[in-house]
């Protein structure tokens, strides 16, 4: 039998799919199965695209364009048991190879055999409004449509389609895209979950703040906190606490310092310049006084706006983070930053927090990452990571002259005026 039909169980497709699962999970695919055929009004023969879409929480094109996927491109609006099966075990438990044509095919949603600027916007509206429900209704500056644009703007697309004039996107396109994009991938690789399990990719940090602080002043949107969150591990996108914002605290280093000291995890820094470029890094090591490079593999850099990508180190080097502080040698640059080399770092901000520098480097393959290497910073802000909810409940027994004592000389560590002999 062609693709034209739905495969038999005694199909090939369909006996190669079913040995990628144990009995156990082909039994829970028949219950979902039947669960959903009961209400598609088919006799309980098969899902039909309204249930499918509900059930996944997938509308629209590309609700659609997986029910079309899913059924093998039939066309006959039937979603059989058979069809589930052999779906999920690409989808799902397929090589990486095949992982990536099925997303790639998922993103055709116009359903013409290519892949346009038109069909990533369309995926990138429903991600937005349907699968993260961020609806755009935020009082900002930029529109909801800028923020697609930025997802949209990180893709090349090197082909054209055939006889028309839009461009686009090659399969190598497609995965250079994923590859600065881990967020977009983990979700698109998801959808076939139930939505109510927590899908990879699906998880946007709480976003925590002072209830003084006007929310509009804040850089970090909920779109631009899950695509940073997209390189990391789902507990490091639980809680992100605002530690420091400039236009609150000042520019300044020794505030900056002051505010992360008490911070022992993981920072997210952000910086917007006097361009309106957004971009920043992932410290995964506390700032902490060094006269050389530190840190860990865990680190990236990200840019936000005007496009957005995520940088991982490529294992070029170990240059990953630096913290310069009340250094007197020019060898040893007072401030922040990652990657690159010393006076040309990936990101640098200087000990003033009123310049700093940004180089295309090896540590993370990463280009510059504004619209000229000499950056003039208009609003920095820090969060904090928390990988232990248990540890911000125990800030709050803090205040004895022993807890007061241990934040002191931390403090004095990170400034490099602690006692040499601790």
């Amino acid at each position: 039998m062609g693709n034209a039909q739905s495969p038999p169980k005694n199909d090939p497709r369909y006996v190669s799919a079913a040995r990628a699962f144990t009995q156990k999970e082909l039994e829970d695919l028949r219950s979902l199965f039947n669960h959903l055929a009961a209400q598609s009004q088919t006799n309980a023969k098969h899902i039909s695209p309204s249930v499918f879409q509900s059930y996944f929480r997938l509308h629209g094109p590309l609700g659609e364009r997986m029910f079309d996927l899913v059924t093998q491109e039939r066309k006959d609006q039937r979603l059989t048991f058979e069809d589930l099966v052999v779906a999920k075990a690409t989808y799902e438990k397929g090589t990486k190879d095949e992982i990536e044509e099925f997303i790639f095919r998922l993103l055709d949603v116009s359903g013409d055999n290519f892949v346009g600027r038109s069909d990533l916007e369309t995926v990138m509206i429903s991600i937005f409004n349907d699968i993260l429900c961020i609806k755009g209704s935020e009082d900002r500056s930029s529109s909801h449509q800028d923020i697609v644009n930025i997802f949209l703007n990180a893709a090349k697309f090197s082909m054209h389609d055939g006889g028309g004039t839009e461009e686009t996107m090659s399969f190598e396109d497609f995965k250079s895209w994923c590859t600065h994009l881990p967020s977009v991938k983990k979700l698109l690789g998801s959808l076939l979950l139930p939505p109510d399990s927590g899908r990879p990719g699906s998880q946007i940090p709480n976003l925590l703040t002072s209830k003084a602080i006007d929310s509009n002043i804040i850089l970090l949107r909920k779109e631009y906190a899950w695509h940073i969150g997209g390189a990391l591990s789902q507990h490091d996108v639980e809680d992100w606490k605002l530690l420091y914002h400039s236009s609150v605290n000042g520019l300044s280093f020794n505030t900056f310092l002051g505010n992360i000291s008490n911070h022992a995890g993981p920072t997210v820094l952000i910086i917007k310049d006097k361009e309106g470029y957004i971009y920043g890094g992932y410290g995964s090591q506390p700032w902490e006084r060094h006269a050389d490079f530190y840190g860990d593999m865990k680190c990236y850099l990200f840019q936000l706006n005007p496009v957005a990508s995520i940088f991982r180190p490529t294992g070029a080097n170990n240059n990953l983070q630096w913290c310069a502080i009340n250094f007197s040698s020019e060898d040893i640059p007072n401030g922040i930053g990652f990657g690159g080399r010393v006076n040309h770092f990936g990101l640098f901000l200087s000990a003033n927090f009123d310049q700093g520098h940004t180089f295309s480097c090896s540590t993370f393959g990463s280009p510059c990452l504004s619209k000229a290497n000499r950056i003039l910073p208009d609003v920095i802000e820090c969060w904090g990571v928390t990988q232990d909810a248990a540890q911000d409940k125990n800030d709050a027994v803090k205040g004895t002259v022993l807890e007061r004592f241990k934040e002191d000389r931390n403090m004095l560590k990170m400034v490099g005026l602690a006692n040499s002999s601790e």
